[in-house]
């Protein structure tokens, strides 16, 4: 008896460990998902991306670039595993599409402004697919310079941010 409860018991063991995967898109949750490269809170469904692997876990990304530097620096090849999913927000509705199967346009002001925003169809703007513009972020071809120095002026109060007279700390601004 006890050599068959040993056998019910590696099967089980085997058929559960053989679970299929869900690779459909998760929602996101404000309060908790965070981009896993910046650290960043999730903002915009419109521009954020996640990746599922072969064991159902999930990684955030607030931006595509984001994805593309886990891919270039990162571990995701090693985390992804043989099977794997990426969606990303369509960047005119926010709904989920597979991001390997989106068109991608240049120019939108993204989270971590990187400019790039995915499209489910081919447009005359969004023709670049995705292995093209993982290929253009990693030469550079990217809005992040521009961004880093609006992001720089707004903290410093050179024409973004204003605080209230005396609120500030830093005298640069609200005056």
């Amino acid at each position: 008896m006890r050599k068959y409860v040993l056998i019910l018991a590696g099967f089980l063991l085997v058929w559960s460990c053989q679970k299929e995967v869900d690779f459909s898109p998760r929602e996101i949750n404000f309060d908790r998902d965070v981009c896993h490269v910046c650290k960043m809170g999730l903002t915009d469904p419109k521009y954020n991306v996640q990746a599922i692997n072969e064991h159902g876990e999930v990684r955030w990304y607030d931006d595509l670039g984001c994805l593309v530097e886990d891919m270039r620096e990162g571990d995701f090849h090693t985390w992804k595993g043989s099977k794997y999913k990426i969606w990303i927000g369509d960047a005119e509705t926010g709904q989920w599409i597979d991001a390997e199967k989106a068109w991608y346009r240049f120019g939108d002001r993204t989270p971590m402004g990187y400019g790039y925003g995915a499209l489910k169809n081919k447009t005359g703007e969004a023709k670049n697919d995705f292995q093209t513009v993982i290929k253009l972020i990693n030469e550079g071809k990217t809005m992040r310079e521009k961004f880093i120095k609006e992001k720089k002026m707004s903290v410093s109060g050179e024409g973004g941010m204003k605080c209230a007279p005396g609120k500030c700390g830093s005298g640069k601004c609200g005056k």
